[in-house]
């Protein structure tokens, strides 16, 4: 699934009034929901909204009111038909469009899906503009369906004001203000979720901290308000040396941010890190006799019984601390200790 398509098609026309889509995606994986919240991005009739939790996706259905479900099959503890048969059972969510999302393409799968009330049935992920044109057509028929329905005008309202809701809510605790970056909240959320996916795939994780250099100096200097710029430029390096959906850029507190890459080798971490470090100094932000820097530690872990999301990020504090002793503006990595010898 692209973020670069040119959607550049005649949209469905809109519902009676410009009334608004929300889609709710039911998926505990983090990653899918993330990559299906890009594929919505700039659709601006379309809201997003996820739940990673099946046993409270009634609940969060009912809150949301959505007008398209899209639901995964497979969640720990809930088989995803049975959560289609409740959706069918729930007079909330009794005649919503539900998508079902799966990772084979198997007729017995579908064949089950569409008895148990599934209006819809996509392998996962499917193409951007796919997903979109189906969300629009479920969309529209479902809200034919309630325009005929007395009580249209007081869903409406009440959508739109939840909508309102929401995206207040996310900002406050899930963005940071200053850099637009994810907030720490976001960022143990993401990263706790991230570490358990890995220790069950055995795949690697990388953390980076990252601190920019002398930053007290610099707002002794310049006052805070270019030190909340400087920031803000700094934090824009680092979201886009971060090319893959699965990586994650926070902002750690004051001047320090944090970086968390999945599944990616030594060399390509260590790749990414020394483009930060230079995208940085080519910023030529004016500090002292010389420009505005920024200190860099790694630490990589395979998520075990033996190991810890806390001693990974630990690991990586370490070698920031490293690469400040050792003259700043610079990348250090985190060094096992070598075993001990028999």
């Amino acid at each position: 699934m692209s973020e670069d398509l040119d959607l550049d098609f005649e949209p469905v026309p809109g519902p009676a009034d410009k009334y608004l889509s929300m889609v709710l995606l039911v998926d505990d994986q983090m990653i899918i929901c993330e990559a299906i919240r890009r594929a919505l991005a700039g659709q601006p009739e379309l809201d997003f909204h996820y739940c990673t939790n099946p046993f409270e996706a009634i609940r969060i259905a009912n809150e949301t009111k959505p007008t398209v479900i899209l639901q995964d099959l497979v969640m720990p503890g809930m088989d995803g038909i049975d959560l289609v048969r409740q959706y069918r059972q729930n007079p909330a969510t009794q005649a919503v469009p539900v998508i079902v999302l799966s990772a084979k393409d198997e007729p017995a799968v579908k064949g089950e899906a569409f008895n148990a009330g599934a209006n819809d049935y996509l392998v996962k992920l499917p193409d951007r503009i796919e997903l979109i044109a189906r969300i629009r057509y479920h969309t529209r028929a479902y809200l034919d369906h309630v325009q005929r329905n007395q009580a249209y005008r007081a869903l409406r309202e009440s959508q739109r004001q939840l909508i309102k809701a929401n995206l207040e809510l996310e900002r406050l605790t899930r963005i940071d203000g200053l850099t637009s970056l994810g907030n720490r909240r976001y960022f143990d959320e993401y990263f706790n979720l991230e570490w358990a996916r890995g220790r069950r795939r055995q795949t690697p994780v990388s953390v980076l901290m990252i601190d920019v250099d002398n930053f007290k100096r610099y707002n002794d200097s310049h006052g805070h308000l270019a030190g909340d710029e400087a920031l803000k430029r700094v934090a824009r390096v680092i979201q886009d040396s971060l090319t893959r959906p699965t990586d994650l850029a926070a902002r750690f507190g004051g001047e320090e941010f944090v970086a968390v890459l999945i599944n990616g080798s030594e060399a390509g971490v260590r790749q990414v890190a020394e483009h930060m470090l230079q995208a940085v100094r080519d910023l030529e932000i004016p500090h002292g006799t010389g420009r505005v820097t920024i200190s860099i530690g790694v630490a990589n872990a395979l998520p075990d019984e033996r190991n810890s999301a806390g001693e990974l990020l630990y690991n990586a504090d370490q070698a920031l601390f490293r690469a400040k002793l050792e003259g700043r503006d610079r990348v250090v990595f985190h060094e096992a200790p070598a075993p001990p010898k028999e």
